[in-house]
């Protein structure tokens, strides 16, 4: 403490000097004394206001939005430098506003640093440090408990897959993880159901239950809702619905914490958790991680400092990847230099001194997603320089994890694990020139954009539509191509949604699932259309006469009782028929779905969105997310099983779970309605249709 004092009060001296705006001096001057007992202090009160007012300042701010608050830090922090400087006797501290903010970033930033460098070869100050950090004021004696059951923390690395993780070790760029290896950790694939996204996932892995997730987006007939994982409205009604299925609170209800999730997982404490993030009143701690963090301003100050770095270097490398003509290719500009920093440093750092917090306090199960990976390969693609900087990172946060495993009051187990994978490829409109939902307007005939008009599979796909309605009507047609009379009226247009490079396309204004048959008879040639596209896989649809059929090029048509591995789906590997004949028995399934192609040479999808890196439906690395766990655990499977599914991931961690605390307690039983199935009015957003706005694309996945 001493040694930080002295250091902050040269600091104050050094910015005295440099900066015209800021003096520790009266008017009529003072001697080198006088002046260094001034800086003295005013590093001392500066010191006391951010230890005892600081926390309570940012309690209080924690309904401000993440952004705001981590911009409204530095003029928090000039303020109280600004009080600081009041304080010193006959004015002599003075600052303009715009200079004590300046002032006070970089004294919090020596602070930290200084205090970090005495603490490097300390264990005692180490630990002392994470402490104050966790909002912890003394360890939890050994004595306090002699026999204390192992805790368990999962750290899910989203979109990170087995083969990525793999590569990522061989290359060097993961040392935490390589190590965990050479020491006896098993490294186990999973795979996903059809919707490889993370609102499926991990709605799975921490309830159970993935039951009627079709994709990361789509509309509900019976409700008029627009579902997308990533809203809080829908997510809160996902858990709702999985903890009514379940009939328990999920993986995390005896004494969990969840941590940057899209679900609780029924745990107590939680820290930026989507699904309670539309909660009002005393009980909503979603922004509970923020106070833990920024309650040092230290913190903040680094935090924003590596937020500016994180944004440089997305305008670097996308700037490198313009000149170089590098493909494929999505835009990177506007807020996604902002979105990308966000992802990838506050997020991570808000979760992992979270995560520090909770093992500190003994908790027993801890469950944190860190996005970083995901978010970067979706706009530079899986594989390449940007995302092997991101992993490196993640492996220094998976490292201070385990650091502070060794401190903490309890052992602990470690348990790294991802929601899905990425499959690489050009965009679906980047490839043919137009949108999955250009495509669906052509096949129906609707008016599509003159740019669409002119691409081969927008010619043809009008001209089938055309072809089909005529023959359908038999009316001629006219020189121009148009019927010679009057149509009837248009049905309503049909909504079409994206999820990485899975596709649903649903008819609002027909109350239930529409077969086959009745497409056709009010769209001839759409099917048709979809299913001969060269960048469609398959096509999953209802059928009066089969149940349902997967439709795909060269008139290949399989009803799904009669899948199997082979046919339309081999190339989408094993595994693939019992994905779909799984989700066709969904209740929300769209009337029709739509996989894009998959190139096994290469790895390649298309999405139908604007990612380059993508997840949500069948083809490549998507599907092959991985498990890793500590030799102390049991086995996830056995010998010569795979493991397939988040629900099955849920139990395997259900059973750690129990071997290392005994046996958990449900939250409620089916009979007992859960306290976490509360009633959400959906976001206006979210009821309005038809939809015709662009497809949000996925941020949270």
């Amino acid at each position: 403490m001493a040694v930080v004092w002295a250091v902050s009060t040269l600091t104050l001296l050094v910015l005295a000097g440099l900066l015209p705006d800021f003096q520790l001096q009266s008017a009529d001057g003072d001697t080198f004394t006088r002046t260094a007992l001034t800086a003295a202090a005013a590093a001392g009160a500066f010191g006391l206001l951010g230890a005892l007012v600081w926390p309570l300042i940012v309690r209080a701010l924690l309904l401000v939005p993440a952004l705001v608050l981590g911009l409204l830090v530095f003029f928090l922090n000039g303020s109280l430098l600004l009080v600081a400087l009041w304080l010193i006797p006959d004015g002599r501290g003075v600052a303009d506003p715009e200079t004590a903010v300046v002032v006070a970033a970089v004294m919090s930033a020596v602070a930290s640093a200084t205090s970090t460098a005495l603490a490097v070869r300390d264990d005692d100050a180490y630990r002392r440090r994470l402490y104050r950090l966790t909002g912890r004021t003394r360890p939890r004696r050994p004595e306090d408990a002699p026999e204390q059951a192992p805790g368990t923390v999962f750290l899910q690395l989203d979109g990170v897959g087995h083969h990525v993780l793999r590569g990522a070790v061989a290359e060097g760029l993961m040392p935490t993880v390589a190590g965990w290896l050479d020491t006896g950790h098993r490294l186990t694939p999973w795979r996903t159901d059809w919707s490889s996204q993370t609102g499926a996932s991990q709605l799975g892995i921490l309830h159970g239950s993935n039951e009627d997730v079709p994709a990361f987006r789509w509309y509900e007939k019976d409700t008029g809702r627009l579902m997308v994982s990533n809203r809080p409205a829908s997510a809160v009604e996902l858990q709702r619905r999985a903890v009514r299925r379940t009939g328990d609170g999920g993986l995390l209800t005896v004494d969990g914490a969840s941590r940057g999730n899209l679900f609780s997982g029924g745990a107590d404490q939680v820290a930026l958790v989507l699904s309670v993030a539309a909660r009002r009143g005393p009980r909503n701690r979603s922004r509970a991680g923020y106070f833990a963090y920024f309650s040092d301003p230290a913190n903040a100050v680094r935090t924003a400092g590596s937020l500016a770095a994180e944004c440089l270097r997305e305008v670097g490398q996308s700037t490198r990847a313009l000149l170089r003509r590098q493909t494929p290719r999505v835009s990177r500009g506007g807020t996604y230099p902002f979105v990308r920093a966000f992802a990838t440093v506050v997020e991570r750092d808000v979760v992992v001194s979270a995560v520090m917090g909770d093992m500190l306090a003994g908790r027993t199960a801890v469950y944190a997603d860190l996005v970083a990976y995901d978010e970067v390969a979706h706009h530079s693609g899986p594989h390449g320089r940007d995302t092997d900087q991101v992993l490196r990172r993640l492996d220094r946060s998976i490292a201070l994890i385990a650091t502070v495993a060794e401190h903490a009051p309890r052992p602990y187990r470690i348990v790294l694990l991802s929601d899905h994978g990425q499959s690489p490829g050009e965009t679906f409109e980047g490839a043919y020139g137009l949108t999955l939902k250009d495509l669906v307007r052509a096949g129906c005939g609707l008016p599509v954009p003159r740019r669409v008009r002119r691409t081969r599979s927008g010619s043809e796909a009008r001209d089938a539509a055309r072809d089909a309605l005529r023959l359908a009507l038999h009316r001629p047609v006219d020189e121009t191509g148009e019927t010679a009379k009057e149509l009837p009226a248009r049905p309503s247009e049909p909504v079409v949604l994206a999820s990485g490079n899975l596709g649903l396309v649903s008819f609002p204004d027909v109350p239930h699932r529409m077969t086959r048959e009745e497409i056709d008879r009010r769209h001839p040639a759409l099917l048709r259309t979809l299913a001969n596209h060269p960048g469609v896989g398959f096509v999953l649809v209802a059928s009066a006469e089969h149940g349902s059929v997967v439709l795909a090029g060269g008139g290949a048509e399989v009803p799904v009782a009669e899948l199997d591995d082979g046919g339309p789906l081999a190339v989408f590997g094993p595994g693939a028929a019992e994905a779909v004949r799984r989700t066709d028995g969904f209740p929300h399934v769209a009337d029709i779905m739509v996989n894009s192609m998959y190139d096994p040479a290469t790895g390649t999808v298309h999405a139908f969105e604007e990612q380059i890196g993508s997840h949500g439906g069948l083809g490549g690395e998507q599907s092959h997310p991985f498990l890793l766990s500590p030799p102390e655990l049991s086995p996830p499977v056995g010998e010569g099983e795979e493991l397939v599914g988040a629900e099955r991931v849920h139990r395997v961690l259900r059973r750690w779970l129990r071997e290392c605390s005994g046996p958990q307690v449900p939250l409620s039983s089916p009979s007992e309605p859960s306290s976490l199935e509360i009633s959400l009015p959906m976001d206006e957003s979210e009821s309005l249709l038809p939809v015709d706005h662009p497809v949000v694309q996925d941020k949270n996945l």
